[in-house]
């Protein structure tokens, strides 16, 4: 068994009658047959879950992102709240219901709590898309992951090629054993084996029949070792397995079949007996006969791979099997790297460390050097994804950021990944991956519309504690807008427009940096409600208009800076987008005028129609400018 999810350690176990399987393993070879005495918390995996963190962190930048900025807000909303609170009552004199919910709505401003929830709402979208597409998503920030991946690592078997395995050609190598000999043999070993991958299940089709010899021991198939042991009774030990791993010399039968892209065995004898605590190939082995067998490439296969070529997105190989072989499939299949390959069986980690990046194509390889692969590329700096369908999988699905599975794999590997792929068909990993860039991408072009209001709160909470210094109470500045004059701005312009804005098609690349761009782009909006606030309200007093008259300039601008966030995010324009914006703009003014007494403001006068024009005009301009 391994018990690397226990420990740690990739080393297999072996396993003697009455020995004690700890729940967290899994087998790597054979079979077991076992009494539970513990279940749920009394698990011994369940008990290491209670010493470790119960929640698993979020692993989704977007909602990193979100706290670094909400947890910035959240402390310094006690102390600005109660500033403003005591400043308007204390200072300003206004009534205590004035003065709560004029501070109120500053506080509220800062925290951009819309675009979590539109976050979260977008995830779960692409969620049940992917499911109506027989994608299985069991986590729902792994879709934004897979957006963000540039590095995917495919495991040979059931994802490049079908998995649907069958023997082509069965080649005697001695004299000694003829054809019927050897298919005697192969007869008896395959149906005494346990082995149920899918080699052994494609020999296990092709021969069927009498069994000639009894087995005395049995050695199962190992992804470590590559290769199975079994003593038959009358015979000697058998084995099969990689010719490499088990014969001293290279077979030129061997060789020609691999470069045909067919996977190698090759069945050999030996006289001495199995050690199961130390196994090791024997000093006598003899070749009998070479297996050929085919597993044919997936249909799409190449043209999947082309595309995710095309989207800048890197792709290794990573297989147990022959180098030569992979290859000379990868090549099939419309490969770009397929010359770049290496042999992991002949190397040390560390030379794998160093190769990691470089090399293309990794035959050969153990569980352990799987992982290894994927630790040493996200050290470089890359966002990982991993396919495989096999337990020798697990151990790099668990490490990848983003683990994809087949269905028709192991059940242990299902257990762990983020995505499972219902129709175990590996050419639907271009659509998640739309699915993810969807979600990522439409979110870095809508959280400027709300950061707007993150920015202007910011500062004119600033600006009005500020106000304190200038030692006059009629230069006092309070904050302008009130809860309902935002809720109202809310529903046409952080309300439906982005909600409408995530669900449309975008498939770029993922830019990194998702915050600092998205403060970046709202920034010059909310310095423009800012500058609008503070110039309405000095030309306003210097030219003797009312309170009424500055908030219902500060409120329409406001909407104005609104609608140009609103018309940046739909850039390029088309008939839709356009609606859009019509729909944002109708809906705000026509609200903001039949409402007009319930959100405390007026109508635009002749004193004041000509200062509203001229600051759009501008602000639209420095819009187009930037």
């Amino acid at each position: 068994v391994n018990e690397a999810m226990l420990t740690g350690e990739s080393d297999l176990v072996q396993k003697e009658v009455d020995a004690l399987l700890l729940s967290g393993s899994f087998l790597a070879s054979g079979a077991v047959l076992a009494q539970v005495h513990h279940v749920g918390a009394d698990n011994y995996a369940s008990k290491l879950m209670l010493e470790a963190k119960t929640v698993k962190p979020i692993n989704s930048r977007i909602m990193k992102s979100l706290d670094k900025l909400a947890g910035f807000t959240g402390k310094i909303i006690i102390p600005f709240g109660l500033a403003l609170l005591l400043e308007a009552l204390m200072l300003k004199g206004l009534p205590l219901k004035s003065s709560v919910v004029n501070s109120s709505t500053a506080l509220l401003g800062m925290l951009p709590k819309g675009i979590a929830l539109l976050t979260i709402t977008s995830l779960l979208t692409a969620v049940i898309k992917l499911g109506l597409k027989k994608v299985l998503v069991q986590e729902m920030y792994s879709v934004e992951t897979l957006a963000r991946v540039d590095m995917l690592c495919l495991d040979k078997t059931g994802t490049i090629t079908q998995g649907k395995m069958q023997v082509e050609a069965v080649l005697p190598l001695t004299e000694t054993y003829g054809d019927e000999a050897i298919a005697s043999i192969l007869t008896s070993y395959i149906a005494h084996s346990e082995d149920k991958n899918p080699t052994a299940q494609a020999i296990r089709q092709r021969f069927q029949g009498q069994v000639s010899y009894p087995m005395l021991s049995n050695l199962p198939f190992s992804s470590d070792r590559k290769w199975g042991a079994m003593e038959l009774e009358g015979l000697g030990t058998v084995f099969l397995g990689a010719p490499e791993m088990l014969l001293n010399s290279e077979v030129p039968e061997a060789r020609e079949a691999l470069e045909r892209g067919s996977r190698v065995l090759v069945l050999a004898l030996s006289q001495e007996e199995l050690d199961h605590h130390k196994p090791q190939k024997p000093s006598d082995i003899q070749a009998l006969a070479l297996l050929e067998i085919l597993d044919p490439i997936r249909e799409g296969a190449a043209e999947t791979l082309d595309y995710l070529r095309s989207q800048e997105v890197g792709l290794k190989i990573i297989s147990g099997d022959n180098p030569v072989t992979v290859s000379s499939i990868a090549q099939k299949a419309g490969f770009a790297d397929y010359h770049s390959y290496v042999d992991c069986s002949k190397i040390t980690d560390e030379e794998l460390i160093a190769m990691a990046e470089e090399t293309a194509i990794f035959g050969r390889v153990s569980p352990h050097q799987k992982k290894l692969i994927i630790q040493t590329l996200k050290k470089a700096g890359h966002t990982t994804a991993m396919t495989g369908d096999g337990v020798n999988d697990i151990l790099a699905l668990r490490e990848a950021d983003c683990s994809i599975v087949m269905a028709e794999g192991d059940p242990a590997t299902r257990q762990i990944a983020n995505l499972v792929l219902l129709n175990s068909d590996f050419n639907d990993v271009p659509e998640i991956l739309f699915e993810g860039r969807r979600v990522v991408n439409n979110i870095a072009r809508i959280a400027p519309i709300f950061l707007v209001k993150t920015i202007y709160s910011f500062i004119l909470t600033m600006i009005c504690i500020a106000s304190v210094l200038l030692g006059n109470k009629e230069w006092l500045l309070v904050f302008p807008f009130i809860p309902v004059q935002i809720t109202l701005f809310d529903q046409f312009v952080e309300g439906f427009p982005p909600f409408a804005l995530t669900f449309e098609r975008n498939i770029r690349p993922v830019e990194p940096k998702f915050l600092k761009k998205a403060i970046f782009k709202a920034l010059p909006s909310g310095l423009m409600v800012v500058f609008s606030v503070l110039f309405v309200r000095i030309f306003g007093s210097n030219n003797g208009w009312s309170s009424l008259d500055m908030s219902t300039v500060s409120y329409y601008l406001l909407g104005t800076i609104g609608f140009l966030s609103v018309a940046r995010a739909c850039i390029p324009l088309n008939l839709w987008r356009n609606l859009l914006i019509i729909w944002s703009i109708g809906g705000f003014f026509g609200t903001a005028y039949l409402l007009r007494d319930f959100i405390e403001i007026g109508t635009l006068t002749n004193q004041t129609a000509p200062v509203f024009l001229c600051l759009a005009i501008i602000f639209a301009m420095v819009f187009t400018l930037s």
